[in-house]
């Protein structure tokens, strides 16, 4: 992995236009944010994965967990994995853990709701869904497309020096990053306040970087070594593949480090599995 791939901002030059915008508010995801990845059907992974957060799964038993080689503690209520800095919870676990897990996903299914609502677009359709660095900087606002998305490079979110800035981008199809794709941060803009809401799911290319929470009807598959900074909140399947994820820190300034601390942690455990 590339440490290119773990810039939370940068400074990047493109094309671009003053744009107005509406001030969209933060979508609501209640305690779906307790999960880096939450998802109804399946979480798997194969070997080299690192994960810093939690996981869940509802209404799937932790047996739709694989590859994680876990532990269930011996309160029966979590399970441990030397590939997760947090912990893994199922359904199946029952008690307070199966009651917090359907929380969860009502939770989960009622911020995509509330993110597909959101009406009055700020761009429709913009570049018919193929965004690369040669367009333009995504200024904050509400973007729809009812089409596939491509980001077939990089991309910049630029915040214009607004940290409370809000993205919300609206795809009616599927969302897919190609191979070495990134989103690069700039001017301020908060990965905690960026929405991704797809109907048909998303794909994350080979070593590509993505940052945001991704709310979609169906699964998200990450490709090899592909990374990500924020959270996937998926209502059928999340496939993993060899990759490092890390949740997306809180707005404020400490938990931000707390998240960039954690982030070069992962760095620090695959560059040692690489020289192993």
């Amino acid at each position: 992995m590339k440490f290119k791939h773990y810039l939370l901002t940068a400074t990047f030059l493109a094309a671009s236009t003053a744009i107005t915008h509406s001030q969209q508010v933060v979508v609501d995801l209640g305690t779906s944010a307790n999960y880096v990845a939450l998802a109804k059907t399946a979480i798997t992974t194969t070997a080299g994965t690192s994960i810093v957060g939690d996981l869940g799964i509802s209404p799937a038993a932790l047996s739709l967990i694989t590859g994680f080689g876990e532990t269930m503690d011996g309160s029966g209520q979590f399970a441990t994995s030397s590939l997760v800095t947090g912990k893994i919870y199922a359904a199946s676990m029952g008690g307070q853990t199966a009651a917090n897990l359907t929380t969860a996903v009502s939770d989960m299914e009622a911020a995509y709701t509330n993110a597909a609502s959101r009406s009055n677009p700020d761009h429709l359709n913009l570049v018919n869904g193929s965004l690369n660095s040669t367009t333009q900087n995504l200024t904050p606002g509400l973007y729809k497309w009812t089409s596939n998305v491509t980001i077939t490079d990089s991309v910049t979110i630029d915040g214009q020096g607004d940290a409370n800035a809000v993205w919300i981008f609206q795809i009616d199809n599927r969302l897919t990053i190609a191979n070495s794709a990134q989103i690069i941060l700039s001017g301020n803009a908060n990965a905690s306040n960026i929405f991704w809401q797809t109907a048909e799911g998303a794909t994350l290319g080979t070593n590509s970087h993505f940052i945001g929470t991704i709310l979609t009807m169906t699964d998200v598959a990450m490709q090899t070594d592909a990374s990500m900074v924020g959270r996937f909140l998926a209502q059928t399947a999340v496939t993993l593949d060899s990759n490092d994820i890390t949740v997306v820190p809180e707005p404020a300034s400490y938990a931000a480090f707390i998240g960039l601390a954690a982030l070069a942690l992962v760095v620090i455990r695959r560059r040692t599995r690489e020289a192993a």
